[in-house]
This record gives structure tokens, C-alpha cells and sequence, in this order.
């Protein structure tokens, strides 16, 4: 008897000393705080010594530590040797820089700790609310439907799985891929992100039921290689369904002729999903949005917050023409999620029944502040920002005779090389000895066989100065390597 009793004493992980916690927590959130507004004064990115990372391979911790000690090896020993996507001269990657603003939002969305599996509840509606505005960002029709995820792999994932069902029906969720008897098949250029192909995988149907379109001198899709592929497909008597555009290649930003893609896809009546983790946020710049007419027309489309958006990681969202085919591909109606018009278990349909998951953040909070506190029109300055440095950094490329452009620039992305003997070899050592200085981090790509710089501006803190040390220091290097060994 008085095991159990002793089992029912409180044992609240909530602080005995409020004043205590809320005292350290003050000194975290300046901490970060200074960290933002100093980031210029830190490199972008510094290898990790050999005894931090050794210190993260002790055991599984028995007994408590103070919040204030963790707080110090996490400044000492993680802070430092983060990935540097918030430092304004960090271009390897397409990754956001984040904001004040949304990781206060943060903050907030992780005191609440809100599940917005489903359940009626107001931060529901704030998610609600950004599928609102996304719809009207893109022109889509009151039946579409929004869904927040962790990033642009999981949203095509889902488009690849709802066209699946809407392609072989709900009754496919029974029976599976197999027992439809169709073979379908679906297409995307050779320059599209490596996740569709993982998508075919992950939803059954192989990476032999994907087709790969050409693409043109701009790294374009090839609609008219497309329309081959598809009429040869169904002369062998395949059933053709999905066709994935790029609304930003992720390798040189160029964009797919969308509305060409959907002329056809409407035609031979394919499921249009566009990826749009790159650029499809670029519709936000009036002067960029011309760029991608017919984005409106997909039936699915696949976007980052967290780049473009600059919403702190992680905010991916998946964006259905028709939400009524995301139902049809993942609500399930189980007991413990019984459904009433009334009490906390209203407001149904949940967002359990538009994508896989149950457990789910307050992703939204964080997107939401960002373009409550920053506006359309300054988010869409950024995005001009990021093209204009971007050409920027492409005229100097085509001035400087060391230096070779390779590749359009189509919005925010450059790829350029130093010229010199065994250029691959010469380029892949600049880039990592670039990552090792610290002053800037692009990233090594390969285009048609060759190895470039590849400079992706997406952070909104990146400025003209920022690229004039990438090239001074892309030169000096290669300067260094190429020059003649003394004998």
C-alpha cells in the first residue's frame, strides 16, 4: 500500500524555483539574441575538434545537471560548430537564415506545445489561415487544401502518393499498387531533386516507373521530349500519371515551362505536381512572379518557408488543388479519434486526414508571425534582393578571366568555376579550403560532368560585401593551388 501511495507523490519536471528558471532563461534568449545580431563577427562554418565531438559519445545521463551548465556546453560545444545557414556568407546550400521573429515565435509554440494532429483548437486556425493565404499567393481554387511538413522531400512525397490514389482509386488503399493491375508511370526532368525518385520508391512504384525528361541549354524541361515519352509509354500499354515540374532547380534555380507542362499534363490528363522548394515563394516579388505563370494550375505543389520564407527550420507545406484527393488518400477513421460537433473532438476534418501524420508541431505559429511582422513586400524584397546579388555575382564572374560561368542564372543560384589544369580536382580543393577558412561557404555541384562553385543566395542578412569575399578568396585559393611548385 504505501509503494502505491509513494508512486502517486507529485513528480513534476516543472522547476521548484520559478524566479531561478526564469533567470536562465532570460540569459539563453539574450544569448541567441547575440548570436543573431553578431553572427558577422564568427565564421560561417569551423571544423569540429576531435574532443567536442568526443564529448557527445558519453552514455545515457542517470542523474541532472543544471539548466545553466547545459546551457554551457550547449555555447561552448554546439553553438560554435553549427552548419552556418544563418551567417550572411553561407551559399552552399538552399537554406534560410531564419529570423528574430520567428525564433520568438518558436518559443512560444514550444511553451504551448500544441498537437495539431486535429481537435478543435485555435492554433488549427492559425494553420488554416497560412492555407488561406497560400491559396491566394497561388491562385488556387477554394477546394485546395494546405498541409504543413518538414520539408519539400515529404511534401512531393505526398503528391506522389495522392496522384497515385487519385490514379488508381481509394479502393488502391485496400488492395495496394499491385492489385490494380495498372503499371504507372510518371515523369520528371533530369534536373529535378533526387526526392522524387526517393517518392517512387518510398510509395511503391519504383524507380523503373519514373521516366527522365531532357532538358534544354537553360536546364529546362523538354516538353516536347515529355509528350514523346508519355505517347510511347501508353503505346506500350503503361498508364502515364504524374508529371513533377521544377519551380527552381535545385542545382542552377532554372525554372520548367509550367504552363507548357500543364497544357500537356491537362491534355493527356496527368497529375501536375510542381516542386517548389526552391522558388515557388519567388511568386511573392511582383517582378519575379511572371516567372512561374501556371504554378497556379498544378494540382499539387511542394514549398519551403523556411528558405525563401526565412521561417526558422523546419516548415515545409504540401498544397492540394483539391483536398478531397488528400482525403481520399489518408483519413482513416479510428475509435480513439471519434469525431464531435461539440467538446474538443469538433471541428473535424483533423490534419491527420490530409497527410500521415498524427503527432504534429505548431509549425504554423512561426510562418505565421514571419508574415504577419514582415509583410508580402518586404519577403518579396528579400527575394529580389537574392536575384539581384545574384546577377550581381555573375557579372563579376564573366569579368574576372580566372573565372568561368557555367550554367544561366535563372533566379538566385550561380555556378562558376576556376579555370586551371584538372578543373575538377582544382575546384572540389577551392570549395573545401573555402568551408575551412571560414569567410564563405558555397558548395561543390557537377554540371554535365563538371565539378563547379555553386553559390545559392537565399538568407536575407547577404550582402554585395559578403560576395566580394567569396571571390576574392575563390581567387586567392586558386591562385595558391594552381601556382607552379618550386623545384
Amino acid at each position: 500500500m504505501h509503494a502505491t501511495l509513494a508512486a502517486l507523490e507529485p513528480c513534476s519536471l516543472d522547476p521548484q524555483d520559478w524566479a531561478e528558471l526564469r533567470q536562465q532563461g532570460h540569459r539563453m534568449l539574450d544569448d541567441m539574441l547575440d548570436y543573431i545580431a553578431h553572427i558577422r563577427q564568427r565564421p560561417v562554418w569551423q571544423p569540429i575538434p576531435d574532443a567536442v565531438r568526443g564529448a557527445f559519445s558519453e552514455p545515457l545521463p542517470q542523474h541532472a545537471i543544471s539548466l545553466s551548465d547545459a546551457h554551457h556546453r550547449f555555447m561552448t560545444q554546439v553553438l560554435p560548430y553549427a552548419g552556418g545557414n544563418a551567417h550572411p556568407a553561407f551559399m552552399g546550400w538552399v537554406q534560410g537564415g531564419g529570423t528574430p521573429v520567428g525564433m520568438l515565435a518558436e518559443m512560444l509554440a514550444a511553451g504551448l506545445n500544441a498537437n495539431l494532429g486535429g481537435r478543435d483548437q485555435m492554433p488549427l486556425e492559425v494553420e488554416r489561415q497560412i492555407g488561406l493565404w497560400m491559396r491566394e499567393l497561388f491562385g488556387f481554387p477554394a477546394s485546395a487544401n494546405g498541409l504543413f511538413v518538414t520539408g519539400s522531400s515529404t511534401a512531393n512525397l505526398l503528391g506522389v502518393l495522392v496522384a497515385r490514389t487519385h490514379a488508381l482509386g481509394v479502393a488502391s488503399r485496400t488492395s495496394g499498387v499491385a492489385g490494380q493491375g495498372a503499371q504507372l508511370v510518371a515523369y520528371a526532368a533530369s534536373s529535378a531533386h533526387s526526392c522524387i525518385t526517393k517518392a517512387m520508391e518510398i510509395s511503391g512504384l519504383g524507380t523503373q516507373a519514373l521516366r527522365t525528361v531532357p532538358v534544354d541549354a537553360l536546364g529546362q524541361m523538354d516538353v516536347a521530349a515529355l509528350a514523346a515519352l508519355i505517347a510511347a509509354d501508353r503505346a506500350a500499354g503503361l498508364q502515364p500519371f504524374f508529371v513533377a515540374a521544377s519551380a527552381g532547380t535545385v542545382n542552377t534555380g532554372a525554372i520548367d515551362p509550367l504552363a507548357q507542362v500543364a497544357d500537356l499534363a491537362e491534355r493527356e490528363q496527368l497529375w501536375f505536381h510542381v516542386d517548389g522548394a526552391l522558388g515557388a515563394l519567388a511568386v511573392l516579388s511582383p517582378a519575379q512572379a511572371p516567372k512561374f505563370k501556371g504554378i497556379e494550375r498544378a494540382d499539387s505543389l511542394a514549398l519551403d518557408f523556411h528558405k525563401w520564407g526565412q521561417v526558422p527550420y523546419d516548415a515545409g507545406y504540401f498544397l492540394v488543388r483539391n483536398g478531397a484527393d488528400q482525403l481520399d488518400t489518408f483519413a482513416t477513421p479510428a475509435a480513439y479519434l471519434a469525431r464531435h460537433t461539440r467538446g474538443l473532438a469538433a471541428g473535424s476534418p483533423w490534419p491527420c486526414d490530409f497527410g500521415p501524420d498524427l503527432s504534429r508541431g505548431f509549425r504554423a505559429l512561426k510562418t505565421w508571425f514571419t508574415f504577419m511582422c514582415h509583410g508580402t513586400e518586404q519577403l518579396g524584397a528579400v527575394v529580389d534582393h537574392c536575384c539581384a546579388l545574384a546577377q550581381h555575382l555573375k557579372t563579376l564572374v564573366l569579368a574576372t578571366p580566372e573565372l568561368e560561368l557555367m550554367a544561366p542564372v535563372a533566379l538566385n543560384v550561380v555556378c562558376f568555376r576556376y579555370r586551371g589544369e584538372h578543373p575538377n580536382d582544382l575546384n572540389n580543393e577551392i570549395v573545401v579550403r573555402l568551408h575551412e577558412s571560414g569567410l564563405a561557404v558555397p558548395s561543390a555541384s557537377t554540371i554535365d560532368g563538371h565539378v563547379v562553385i555553386r553559390a545559392a543566395i537565399v538568407n536575407h542578412r547577404t550582402q554585395a560585401q559578403d560576395i566580394a569575399v567569396l571571390l576574392a578568396t575563390t581567387l586567392a585559393l586558386g591562385w595558391q593551388l594552381s601556382a607552379p611548385t618550386p623545384q
